[in-house]
């Protein structure tokens, strides 16, 4: 009989492309997963993993076996789900998956609220991109995802996965203290054409949607400076290097020299919990989308209307 621990571990590997990426998800140590394959190869008499330069692919019959794996883990999941809603309590380990500003503004103390009310729940988060938390919440590889949206970008829910609003984050433009701009009441985003931006890295969430943003003002952006985190950012704004527009979200106060403008009219983000809906029934869901909600309150998120 195949073991289940193995093929969730061939399962991670084929999600996150390499055994490091599916120790991260999993909790173990890379080397501890490299062992469940090589037992899981002994049992199937199959070669799943083949050497590609520096990382690994999966063969074609390890890919076969991977599918079969999704299926029994989400017959699991369904069992699970139904021992915890017969006792009524949040309960086993719940896998989160967080955007760095939410993973930094808003889940500590939504982990310490779950952690003190709620002790037979065991929560485990991880800091993912929002890009890739949908589908990383689709395929079974964490249990609910804290990801967002822009006012021009919504957030594609694929059948299978159901989802929560928490509250919408407000943007902000952050300019220099002594920059033409920091003394006004509001700024339109067509008046923004000859500044140099600071942003995040091609790829992002926040980066697509500045260039979409100000293209459809009606011009394209001059990107000075690109770095991941806000701290760095605020950093090259405090040396004057540009503007930014950065959401308060988890942003933290603004350093010496550098000023929030408002936006007319104010971008927003929307923020949501996602989960698949087999795992709906789940106190340990319904307890964590709460918390998330409550906390997004307290952390100055704004209820989104018509939700």
């Amino acid at each position: 009989m195949l073991d289940l621990a193995r093929l969730r571990a061939l399962h991670a590997v084929s999600v996150h492309g390499s055994v490091a990426g599916a120790a991260a998800a999993l909790g173990y140590t890379p080397s501890a997963v490299s062992q469940q394959i090589t037992k899981l190869e002994r049992e199937t008499r199959t070669t799943l993993l083949e050497r590609r330069g520096r990382g690994v692919a999966l063969t074609e019959e390890a890919v076969h076996l991977v599918a079969a794996a999704q299926q029994l883990l989400a017959i699991v999941e369904r069992a699970e789900t139904s021992l915890e809603e017969r006792r009524g309590l949040p309960t086993g380990r719940l896998s989160v998956g967080a955007f760095a500003s939410a993973a930094r503004g808003l889940l500590p103390g939504v982990l310490a609220d779950l952690d003190r009310e709620h002790p037979g729940l065991d929560v485990r988060m991880t800091e993912v991109d929002p890009h890739l938390s949908v589908d990383l919440v689709a395929k079974g590889v964490i249990d609910l995802a804290v990801a967002h949206d822009w006012d021009i970008a919504p957030l594609p829910a694929p059948e299978g996965v159901e989802q929560a609003v928490i509250g919408d984050d407000l943007c902000d433009l952050l300019v220099p203290a002594g920059h033409r701009l920091a003394g006004r009441d509001g700024v339109r985003r067509a008046e923004l054409a000859r500044e140099r931006w600071i942003c995040q890295p091609p790829g992002t969430v926040c980066h697509d949607w500045l260039v979409r943003t100000l293209r459809a003002a009606g011009y394209e952006p001059d990107i000075r400076h690109q770095a991941e985190e806000n701290h760095t950012q605020l950093a090259l704004l405090a040396a004057g290097l540009g503007v930014a527009m950065i959401p308060r979200l988890g942003r933290g106060p603004l350093p010496e020299g550098v000023v929030a403008v408002r936006m007319d009219p104010v971008p927003v983000r929307r923020l949501y919990a996602l989960w698949r809906t087999g795992a709906a029934r789940r106190p340990a869901i319904t307890a964590a989308v709460a918390a998330l909600q409550g906390h997004g309150a307290r952390v100055g998120l704004r209820w989104a209307r018509g939700t």
